[in-house]
């Protein structure tokens, strides 16, 4: 019985430490896994207002309409310099950068936004910003009863 007791009493002390050693592990685990939430959520926040800049930069763009054209009648379609310079206008406004590229119809156009968002947690393995992109087309629709 005496002999039983010593061996459990042995192996009692043997485990001394591993509770320490199982929760740094654990801990830097959990704090790996809020790390990438946080960033990634940060990310998509990021590419959400990409896009977003992305659309009312095409919705100003699509404004910028030939007046020539549109005053005979003859035609309705975007003045290309005009809506790549509204384009450029409002993303300088909203401190973005990006392009716009009108279609070969002139009915179109397209704007892309690029920028970074600057990570919390992954700075610490390395990364320390991710590329983001935001893309959004406006159409010229014009007609008093439906679309044309």
């Amino acid at each position: 019985m005496q002999d039983l007791r010593a061996w459990w009493s042995g192996r009692l002390h043997e485990d001394r430490g591993g509770i320490a050693v199982y929760t740094a592990i654990v801990t830097v685990a959990l704090l790996a896994i809020i790390g990438l939430a946080i960033d990634g959520s940060g990310k998509l926040r990021a590419t959400e207002r990409a896009d977003a800049v992305a659309m009312e930069a095409a919705r100003a763009a699509g404004q910028a309409i030939d007046p020539a054209a549109a005053v005979t009648g003859t035609a309705v379609r975007v003045d290309p310099a005009a809506a790549q310079a509204a384009a450029q206008a409002y993303l300088a406004r909203a401190g973005a950068q990006g392009s716009a590229a009108l279609s070969g119809d002139g009915t179109q156009l397209t704007v892309t936004v690029h920028d970074t968002y600057p990570t919390k947690f992954l700075a610490i393995a390395g990364i320390g910003s991710m590329d983001v992109t935001g893309h959004r087309s406006a159409r010229l629709l014009y007609g008093t009863t439906q679309p044309q």
